[in-house]
């Protein structure tokens, strides 16, 4: 929804926007005043009929001057470009607020996800998180279970993220099997963590937050850059610090490496 945003221009800008973004565009319904009435404009409005218009309208609490936006597909391609556009539209509008902190948590992260192309389940996010019902969870629909994960946002920003640690080696076992990981190769991998698991790990979690973000959104910065006491460029480099510099020979002998010149 965009209050105040039912104008084909606009509309026709935050069609422009999604197609810079990748997406085929982005289809739209605004309404306005006729006179004798309200009409719903837009080809959208035109595909759908006035009874599925005048149920959007009504369920996004929408009048005359205002805009709704819809965007299709696969969510994994549009998503990300859908939270970009809400902050677009509220920029451009008016609509945010911008003399606040809003805090949200988030919760019930899927733990794993399937390739469209070739089906195959995979970690969607941590793969060391408990699964939300333990062991029985892992025996039902992997796309259903759910992880004890959890972010904190803050007018939109990731601020803290964390999780509930899958301690139980049993339990880690079969969470990796799914995902296409047998137990020889995770113990090959992460043979410290279950080593030490052996032992009766307790339940355990934690989180880690982004101070230098905090920071940003307290000075009203738009880039963390502008908090960072010395930003990397694209390339990795630090050009306060001429970082990385070359090593000198002796450092090279103390870890058994020598360089060899390309030609």
């Amino acid at each position: 929804p965009a209050p105040t945003g039912g104008s084909r221009k606009f509309c026709d800008r935050m069609n422009a926007f999604a197609q810079k973004e990748g997406l085929p565009g982005m289809g739209y319904i605004f309404w306005r005043d006729q006179g004798e009435g309200m009409e719903a404009a837009g080809p959208l409005a035109k595909n759908i009929g006035p009874e599925r218009t005048e149920a959007i309208r009504q369920q996004l609490g929408l009048g005359v001057g205002d805009a709704a936006f819809f965007l299709g597909g696969k969510p994994k391609q549009f998503e990300a470009v859908a939270g970009r556009a809400r902050n677009v539209i509220g920029e451009e509008l008016g609509l945010t607020d911008k003399d606040r902190f809003a805090f949200c948590w988030i919760v019930d992260f899927p733990i794993y996800e399937k390739d469209d192309e070739s089906g195959k389940i995979d970690f969607e996010h941590n793969p060391f998180s408990m699964p939300q019902g333990g062991m029985d969870a892992l025996m039902g629909d992997p796309l259903e279970v759910l992880g004890y994960q959890y972010d904190l946002a803050c007018n939109g920003y990731e601020l803290v993220s964390g999780a509930i640690r899958n301690h139980k080696p049993e339990i880690m076992f079969k969470a990796f099997e799914i995902a296409g990981y047998g137990k020889d190769e995770v113990e090959k991998r992460f043979g410290g963590m279950v080593n030490a698991f052996q032992y009766g790990a307790p339940p355990h979690g934690g989180c880690a937050a982004g101070i230098d973000r905090m920071v940003m959104l307290l000075a009203e910065e738009q880039n963390i850059r502008e908090v960072i006491m010395f930003p990397m460029n694209q390339r990795a480099e630090d050009l306060m610090m001429n970082a990385p510099s070359e090593p000198m020979s002796e450092q090279l002998m103390e870890l058994n490496l020598r360089v060899i010149p390309q030609d």
